[in-house]
C-alpha cells in the first residue's frame, strides 16, 4: 500500500504543476509569466464574442425561457427536439461540478472563487450562443439522412478543409476529457454517492453504473436524449427547492454570505471568516476552471449535443445553448455555494470546533453533503435528510453525465475515424458499439480508483478540449454576429464531396 500511495504521490507534483500553469500561471507556487493563460484566453474570447452581440446574451435572456415549452416540440431537421437536445447538455453540464466542483473551487480559492465562476458564466453565455448557433448553421448530414455535428462540424464546414487539423486536434481533446471529466471523475463520484448511502463497495456500485449507463446508450442519442428529458428538469427542480428550504432556515446569514463572496474576490490576502484566504489569483484561477468544469461554455462539448435539434433557426439554438450555461452555473452551481457558505453546522478543522463546511476539514463532495446534512439532520434509516438529497441528486446528475459524454466521445471517435480511406455508415455503427463497451468498462475500472489525480488531469485536459474550440469561436466570430441578427445562412460553407462518411462535407 505504502508503495502505491508514495507512485501517486510523485505523478501529482508534475500534473499539479502543469494544471496550475495552464490556469494561473504558477510554477510550485510560484509566478512564472505574470498572467494566467487559459484564464485569459477564455474570458477574453467571451467577452469578445459578448461584446460583438451586442450583449445579446443577457439582453434575450427572458426571450431564452419563454422559448423553452416551444422547444419541446421540433420544427426541422434533426434527431430531437430543441428541448430534448438542451436537456441532453444540460445532463453533461450538471455532474460532479454543480456539486463537488463547488466545493473544490471554495477550497482552492476562498469563497472569492464563487465571483469568478459567476462572471466565467454571464461571459460564458456568449460562448454558449455562438457554439449553439454554430452547430445547426454548419452540420452534416450522413448517408442514411441522421443530422450531426459540433465544433469539428463547424470547422470544417465554417473555415474549410484546410483547417481539418484543427478538428482533429479538438477531437482528441474531447477524447481525453471524455475519459477523465466525462468518465472517471463522474464515475468515482457516483460509486461514492453509492457507499455513502447503501455501503455498496465502489467496485461494485462501479459496476452496477456500468450496466445501467449501457442499457441507455446502446440506443444512441434519441435514448440518451429521451432520458435526459425525463430526469434532469426534474432533479435539478427538486435539488433547487432543497437548497433554498436550506436558505430559508438561514436567512439571516445570507447577506453576510454574499459580502464574504465578493470581499473575498479581490481580496488578495488576509483570513477572512476563519479561511486563510488565497490569492485573489488563486480565486480567480479556481472560479473560472470550476466554471468551465461545470458550464462547458468555450469547452464545445454541448455543440455536439445542440447539433441535433430538431431545428434550422441557428439563432433559437443558441438561445437554448446560454440558458443551459445560465441554468448550470448561476442557478444550480449559486444554490450549492450559498448552502456551503451560509448553513452554520457542527464542524470541526484541525480539531477545532468552526462554523460552516467550508471552514472545516471536509472537502469536495463531503463538503457539500455536510452543509445539507446540518440543514436538515433529521435521519432517514441512520442517514441525515440533507446527506440523502445531496447524494441522491449527486448520482443521478452524474448518470446523466455519462450518458452525454460517451455521445461526445462517440462523435469524437467517429470524426477521426471518418478520416480513414474507405470509411463507411455500417464501419462507424460498428465502432460506436465499441466505444459504448469500453466507456462502460472505463467507468468500472476509474469508479474503485482514487481521486486525487483525476480533478488536476480534468483541468488539463478540459484546456486541451477548449484551446481549439476557442480559436474556431473567435475566427466564426463575424459569422456568430450575424446569425444573432437572424441571418440563417450567414457565412461561407465549404463543403468536398468524398467517398467516406459523411459523403459530403
Amino acid at each position: 500500500m505504502a508503495a502505491a500511495a508514495s507512485g501517486a504521490e510523485a505523478w501529482i507534483a508534475p500534473i499539479t504543476n502543469v494544471s496550475d500553469f495552464i490556469w494561473g500561471g504558477t510554477w510550485n507556487g510560484e509566478a512564472v509569466i505574470p498572467f494566467p493563460p487559459m484564464t485569459i484566453i477564455l474570458l477574453g474570447i467571451g467577452l469578445w464574442i459578448m461584446i460583438g452581440l451586442k450583449f445579446y446574451p443577457l439582453r434575450n435572456l427572458g426571450a431564452a425561457f419563454k422559448g423553452l415549452l416551444a422547444g419541446r416540440k421540433g420544427e426541422g431537421d434533426g434527431e430531437i427536439s430543441p428541448f430534448a437536445a438542451l436537456s441532453t447538455a444540460l445532463s453533461g453540464q450538471v455532474g460532479t461540478g454543480n456539486l463537488a466542483g463547488v466545493a473544490t473551487a471554495i477550497a482552492l480559492g476562498g469563497p472569492g472563487a464563487i465571483f469568478w465562476m459567476w462572471v466565467t458564466a454571464l461571459i460564458g453565455m456568449a460562448l454558449a450562443f455562438a457554439e449553439g448557433s454554430l452547430a445547426i448553421r454548419y452540420r452534416e448530414t450522413t448517408s442514411d439522412g441522421v443530422k450531426r455535428g459540433g465544433p469539428m462540424s463547424y470547422i470544417m464546414m465554417g473555415l474549410g478543409p484546410k483547417w481539418t487539423w484543427l478538428a482533429v486536434v479538438f477531437c482528441l481533446g474531447t477524447l481525453f476529457s471524455a475519459l477523465v471529466t466525462g468518465n472517471s471523475i463522474q464515475a468515482n463520484a457516483v460509486a461514492d454517492g453509492l457507499n455513502e448511502l447503501f455501503g455498496i463497495e465502489e467496485a461494485i456500485g462501479g459496476a452496477i453504473v456500468a450496466v445501467l449507463v449501457f442499457a441507455v446508450i446502446i440506443g444512441g442519442i434519441k435514448s440518451i436524449g429521451s432520458v435526459a428529458e425525463k430526469v434532469i428538469p426534474f432533479m435539478m427542480v427538486a435539488y433547487i427547492i432543497m437548497a433554498i428550504i436550506a436558505l430559508a432556515i438561514n436567512i439571516s446569514d445570507i447577506p453576510e454570505t454574499f459580502y464574504l463572496i465578493f470581499y473575498s474576490a479581490f481580496n488578495p490576502s488576509a483570513a477572512v471568516g476563519g479561511f486563510a484566504g488565497a490569492a485573489m489569483i488563486m480565486a480567480l484561477r479556481a472560479g473560472v476552471a470550476r466554471g468551465l468544469f461545470s458550464n462547458e461554455a468555450g469547452q464545445g462539448s454541448t455543440a455536439i449535443a445542440h447539433a441535433v435539434a430538431q431545428t434550422n433557426d441557428p439563432q433559437s439554438q443558441g438561445r437554448m445553448a446560454m440558458l443551459g450555461t445560465f441554468i448550470d452555473t448561476i442557478v444550480i452551481c449559486t444554490m450549492t455555494a450559498l448552502v456551503i457558505l451560509t448553513v452554520r453546522g457542527d464542524f470541526t478543522a484541525g480539531g477545532e470546533a468552526v462554523l460552516h463546511a467550508w471552514q472545516s476539514d471536509r472537502v469536495g463532495f463531503e463538503m457539500t453533503s455536510g452543509a445539507f446534512a446540518a440543514a436538515f439532520p433529521t435521519e432517514i434509516a441512520g442517514i441525515p435528510l440533507g446527506t440523502l438529497v445531496a447524494s441522491t441528486a449527486l448520482i443521478l446528475f452524474v448518470f446523466t453525465t455519462l450518458l452525454t459524454w460517451s455521445y461526445y466521445g462517440e462523435r469524437a471517435i467517429t470524426f477521426l475515424y471518418d478520416r480513414i480511406p474507405g470509411s463507411s455508415r455500417g464501419g462507424e455503427k460498428t465502432l460506436h458499439i465499441i466505444w459504448r463497451v469500453l466507456w462502460c468498462v472505463v467507468i468500472w475500472l476509474a469508479a474503485a480508483q482514487p481521486s486525487e489525480l483525476v480533478w488536476r488531469l480534468g483541468d488539463i485536459s478540459n484546456a486541451a478540449m477548449a484551446l481549439p474550440n476557442l480559436l474556431a469561436l473567435a475566427l466564426l466570430s463575424g459569422v456568430v454576429f450575424k446569425l444573432a441578427q437572424g441571418i440563417k445562412d450567414a457565412g461561407p460553407t465549404h463543403t468536398v464531396e468524398t467517398p467516406e462518411e459523411p459523403e459530403e462535407y
